[in-house]
């Protein structure tokens, strides 16, 4: 295959992550104006972006073993087909029920495009330093369409209704799946043994309801008894996956994999990162709408210096790995994350938006980008080429699963000193000045002073309207400031699991020929 082929194959492979990873970002801009012409409430909002991410997390590893089995590029096909005709069924839907249901559907297409993505690019990019970049573009991409989806997102809501971010996704799809079969060339495992649909089951119940417990702890209570019975259920099914997998002749997933410290670290550092960036992608979207009351579009440009970061240091970070190696780039790309965080945990009603806001951004931007490329690239560099797509689904999984764990966890502590600060000065306003509805609304989110600043004077008593808007966007900042020093602790904590386990040499060419394995 010619230089100029793999390229434009590459092409078509991070066109179709970004419709993927941007997806879900956009529908999070939506979400508001979308719960006033269904009359949803804040639950119900909240599914229609887990449902996606439920399915999504949940059928990566199956949809990762399906492409090494029966081809990357069909597995890929298939799920752009199909995001296509889920997205019509989303932009058609006339109740909340069927736009989750349509949500549900888009994630179990996404995971079968997502994981053949990086597997196709390893097999594409035979050569070490081309397969790093390639990484390197894949990585980028990827945090960058996280990045850009609140700026496209409010430019679909500024001019059109919440069914556009549903209808761009059928034409994009369509082109990307066209061009995918005339350009991107076809790869499986050369060697597949028994199948393995007992492996597959396992692996989708331990994952599905993990993170189906993570998503409703906050509701349920982190300790409920249905959260602990689904924490057991999840434990139990992932004990007998790893029991079954070491002894079936052709698992879904290769549980050596996780022996090799050049695997299972850089997956933990991914997991790490996410976890710190959905967290802080979390509390700056209600820091833009509620403390800054940006509108939609205003917060997509502001957050844009977060997406430039990203797209400038995964690349550069790659090409530094290649020389100083893979250990010294991920630890540093983690400090820089932590300072990141940390100098967002300082950030005050009163702070402007050019100082450590913009500072934190792209600290978390560049940090970010730095641990993911290499890390990824360790991670499939240390998988066979039959095993690219299992590798590539534990590389994906590890980064859903760490990023819907840091909304849960830092949403839930951003939540608790939140409704503690303010849920008492609310309560206490008369239901003529806020209703019910408006009570509970501004109990659980500071965007609610959004509506809360256009209400006419004489709903809210004129001299509390201010003091209360005030106290809403100091509480949430305080909960952000404990939030941040709990990512900032879990950043450093694994520099240093890095640093201290992982290997700081990195071996000549390709890891999985040189036997990384052993290491």
């Amino acid at each position: 295959m010619s230089s100029r082929k793999r390229w434009l194959a590459l092409s078509v492979i991070c066109a179709a992550e970004l419709l993927v990873v941007l997806d879900n970002t956009v529908v999070n801009m939506a979400l508001p104006s979308l719960g006033v012409q269904l009359h949803a409430n804040i639950s119900g909002l909240q599914w229609v972006v887990d449902a996606y991410t439920l399915t999504f997390a949940g059928l990566l590893l199956a949809f990762g073993h399906l492409g090494d089995r029966y081809g990357r590029r069909t597995v890929m096909a298939v799920g752009l087909a199909g995001i296509a005709v889920m997205s019509i069924g989303g932009a058609l839907a006339a109740d909340l029920g069927q736009v989750i249901a349509a949500r549900a559907a888009m994630g179990v297409c996404a995971a079968a495009v997502f994981p053949a993505t990086l597997a196709l690019i390893i097999n594409i990019f035979d050569d070490a330093k081309e397969r790093a970049l390639a990484i390197a573009a894949w990585t980028a991409m990827a945090g960058f369409a996280i990045a850009i989806g609140p700026t496209a997102g409010g430019f679909l809501l500024e001019h059109f209704s919440w069914h556009s971010v549903f209808w761009i996704n059928v034409p994009v799809a369509l082109i990307v799946l066209v061009a995918a079969l005339m350009l991107v060339p076809e790869s499986k495992a050369s060697h597949v043994g028994k199948y393995d649909p007992l492996g597959i089951a396992l692996s989708l119940a331990a994952i599905t309801v993990m993170v189906w417990a993570i998503i409703e702890a906050p509701h349920q209570g982190w300790l409920s008894p249905i959260s602990l019975a689904a924490y057991g259920v999840a434990i139990a099914s992932l004990v007998l996956f790893v029991f079954w997998e070491l002894r079936h002749p052709s698992p879904v997933l290769d549980m050596q994999l996780f022996r090799i410290r050049r695997f299972s670290l850089p997956a933990l550092s991914i997991a790490i990162a996410y976890f710190s960036m959905f967290g802080f992608l979390f509390m700056i979207t209600q820091y833009f709408q509620g403390v800054m009351e940006l509108s939609p579009l205003q917060f997509g440009i502001h957050s844009l210096p977060f997406a430039v970061a990203i797209a400038v240091g995964a690349p550069l970070a790659t090409v530094i790995a290649q020389r100083v190696g893979t250990t010294s780039v991920i630890v540093f790309g983690l400090v820089v994350m932590s300072i990141g965080m940390f100098v967002a945990g300082q950030v005050k009603v009163e702070t402007p938006y050019v100082g450590p806001v913009l500072i934190s951004m792209v600290l978390m931007g560049l940090g970010l980008a730095i641990v993911q490329g290499p890390a990824t690239e360790s991670i499939m560099s240390s998988v066979s080429l039959d095993e690219a797509g299992a590798g590539s689904a534990v590389n994906d999984t590890t980064r859903e699963v760490g990023g819907t764990l840091g909304v849960a966890v830092l949403g839930s502590i951003v939540a608790s000193i939140y409704t503690t600060k303010v849920g008492p000065r609310i309560d206490a306003l008369p239901d003529a000045v806020m209703n019910p509805y408006q009570k509970s609304f501004a109990r659980e989110t500071v965007i609610s002073v959004i509506e809360i600043a256009k209400a006419p004077t004489n709903s809210i008593f004129a001299s509390q309207k201010s003091e209360l808007i005030y106290a809403m966007k100091a509480a949430s900042l305080e909960g952000f400031q404990l939030a941040s020093y709990i990512t900032v602790g879990a950043s450093l904590a694994c520099a240093l699991a890095v640093g201290f386990f992982l290997p700081w040499s990195r071996p000549e060419g390709d890891g999985v020929l040189l036997g990384w394995r052993s290491k």
